[in-house]
């Protein structure tokens, strides 16, 4: 496993350290577990991270500025992220809940390989930009716009959500021929205590370009 992916791997448990209690106009605390996804959006048994359909051609590397994932609502700008003194990748800002982050020493999402792109799925006041990520379905579009002009189209293959003790680094982050994309978030179980337990990751592939 290269350093990236540790560096990438350990900010990941920051962001779970980060997903609060929501606290409403009167002062009390409440709140709503997030969406999870069902065991029908997860890769079938044995079959591992695929294409579901034929992928498109990776495209040459540019910047992406902005996600968009009509099925739940999400049309966020999107920051590059660098690494902390720690060595792990730095969250985006805690001040914006409409924002993601991509690790930009990585693969650059429409290039060939796996682009990472994480976000929050809430804060103290709500939810966050990915808090439905775990409602998402097979076959959903996620468009993102890249500074060439360009948007890279990705279909999703498969949402998963895995204990933060048995997350599959090489599964979500490993090399692939095609255009791949993983969006990450919080997710599994929940407690007050500890927050979430896990991570939801959705894996889609490119499919188009427009």
């Amino acid at each position: 496993m290269d350093r990236a992916t540790l560096r990438a791997r350990a900010w990941l448990v920051g962001i779970a350290a980060l997903c609060g209690t929501w606290l409403v106009h009167n002062g009390a605390a409440v709140r709503t577990e997030a969406p999870q996804p069902s065991a029908a959006e997860a890769f079938t048994a044995g079959a591992g991270p695929r294409p579901a359909t034929r992928a498109a051609d990776p495209l040459r590397p540019s910047v992406p500025v902005r996600i968009r994932i009509a099925a739940i609502g999400v049309d966020a700008p999107m920051t590059g992220l660098g690494l902390g003194p720690d060595g792990s990748l730095d969250a985006p800002p805690e001040g914006d809940r409409n924002l993601t982050g991509w690790y930009e020493g990585g693969t650059p999402p429409g290039t060939r390989g796996t682009a990472v792109v994480a976000g929050h799925v809430d804060d103290a006041e709500g939810p966050s930009v990915f808090y439905s990520l775990g409602s998402l379905k097979k076959g959903a579009e996620v468009e993102v716009d890249r500074r060439d002009g360009r948007t890279a189209v990705f279909a999703v293959d498969a949402v998963e959500v895995y204990e933060n003790d048995t997350f599959p680094d090489e599964r979500v982050y490993g090399a692939t021929p095609d255009a791949s994309l993983r969006l990450i978030t919080c997710g599994g179980g929940y407690t007050r205590e500890t927050g979430y337990q896990g991570n939801v990751v959705v894996y889609a592939h490119l499919t188009g370009v427009r």
